[in-house]
């Protein structure tokens, strides 16, 4: 079973509501994480965009590739 069947499969169970709950509460942790961890919110604005574009690389690639 691939990733994106597997990722199909599981997701079909799920409606909007769980799907925006999901997203809820990751940005959640995210912004947890940022106020423990204060040297974290001292970059430029730029290495955030440096860090998402390194860390969605692979899985888009792996997305698109057959």
């Amino acid at each position: 079973m691939s990733f994106k069947s597997w990722v199909d499969s599981k997701t079909k169970k799920c409606d909007l509501i769980d799907i925006k709950l999901i997203q809820l509460s990751s940005a959640a942790f995210v912004l947890m994480i940022a106020k423990l961890w204060k040297p974290l919110l001292s970059l430029d604005w730029y290495w955030y965009g440096v860090i998402f574009v390194l860390a969605m690389t692979k899985p888009i690639y792996k997305m698109l590739s057959r």
